[in-house]
């Protein structure tokens, strides 16, 4: 489960984050996880709020995830469609048949992170 590895490298920014902003706690971490980035998205959020009780900054950090769908592109016509046909059923674009090449980011990209200090000043870090 690569998705437990990927939760402690952002637990391990956050951490470094917090350290480098003089924060005492993150509030809030944003990411977006790309239809394609081979990501199972509830094993990611387990991890993360595993990992996330190790170190008192991230302790009550709230994980915020933008997981937009996969597109699906006729190599035909290059028409994009939000589902999957299958192979017998034609494009409604051109009229081919043919299995659709799925489109999406393959990222796991770091958007926003809201870091509380000592005093209550809220810091926020976006990509």
């Amino acid at each position: 489960m690569h998705e437990l590895s990927l939760a402690q490298g952002l637990i391990d920014q956050l951490v470094q984050l917090a350290a480098e902003n003089n924060a005492s706690r993150v509030v809030m971490v944003r990411v977006r996880i790309g239809p394609l980035a081979g990501v199972v998205v509830d094993s990611f959020r387990f991890g993360f709020d595993a990992i996330k009780d190790m170190f008192s900054v991230t302790r009550e950090a709230v994980l915020e995830l933008d997981c937009p769908p996969a597109g699906y592109r006729c190599l035909s016509c290059g028409r994009v469609d939000d589902y999957c046909r299958s192979v017998d059923v034609p494009c409604p674009g051109c009229g081919e048949k043919g299995k659709p090449f799925p489109v999406g980011d393959d990222e796991l990209i770091l958007l926003q992170v809201e870091l509380e200090k000592e005093d209550d000043e809220s810091i926020s870090c976006s990509a």
